[in-house]
């Protein structure tokens, strides 16, 4: 399968070496290249990409509020979006992913890494840098948001589903989940899929995000 990329950078260089990074691989194809956050979300709606890599600081419209525009737009329920930034800021990384990025990662990754992360974003997985996770777990954690709209949706999960979003919150594989459960795999992505459809995630990254807002994952635990 060959994944179509759209790339929105507003630096011309950082476009050209992601592409070429990228096309080096006959699996990752680059579709089209956007300047700023509008252009990206037009560029999304026509060309319909499976994968946009996206950067955060843009002119005019962000690449936090494009995310946003592709993530909420049912005709784009398929594309997914990876956020790229040089900078480890908390609040870009909670904003890109409360906005359904399936993915951030920072700009000092190697050429495989960078491959990788498109090929996992577009098979509906989620990602993260180690580091990014890390403060995640440290800092989003601590405060998370705990509205109404929040505890009324975990109220729809049955106690196996709400256990599965919590170690999909602590970052467990589908595998890794089916071990500590002592089920199969494909009974774990069943799980999976239905707290995701209930919650109305798009993808894994969605349900890191409920985890925490739900206060189902603390940083000490559970």
């Amino acid at each position: 399968m060959t994944v179509r990329i759209a790339l929105a950078d507003d630096q011309a260089l950082i476009r050209e070496g992601f592409r070429a990074i990228l096309e080096r691989s006959d699996d990752l194809v680059v579709v089209g290249e956007a300047v700023d956050g509008i252009d990206a979300v037009s560029l999304a709606r026509r060309l319909k990409p499976d994968v946009v890599v996206m950067d955060v600081r843009m002119p005019g419209l962000d690449g936090i509020q494009a995310t946003a525009r592709i993530t909420a737009d049912p005709d784009l329920a398929a594309t997914r979006v990876l956020v790229v930034t040089t900078f480890e800021v908390d609040e870009y990384v909670f904003a890109a992913l409360r906005a359904g990025a399936s993915g951030f990662l920072l700009k000092d990754l190697e050429a495989d890494d960078l491959r990788r992360a498109v090929r996992i974003v577009a098979d509906g997985n989620s990602l993260l840098a180690p580091s990014v996770t890390r403060r995640l777990i440290a800092e989003f954690a601590a405060r998370p948001t705990r509205d109404s709209a929040i505890l009324d949706r975990l109220g729809e999960l049955t106690a196996r589903e709400k256990e599965i979003v919590v170690l999909v919150g602590r970052g467990l594989s589908n595998d890794e989940i089916a071990r500590r459960l002592q089920i199969s795999a494909t009974t774990a992505k069943t799980h999976v899929s239905r707290a995701m459809l209930k919650l109305g995630a798009r993808d894994r990254a969605q349900l890191v995000v409920f985890a925490y807002d739900a206060g189902l994952v603390t940083p000490a635990g559970p």
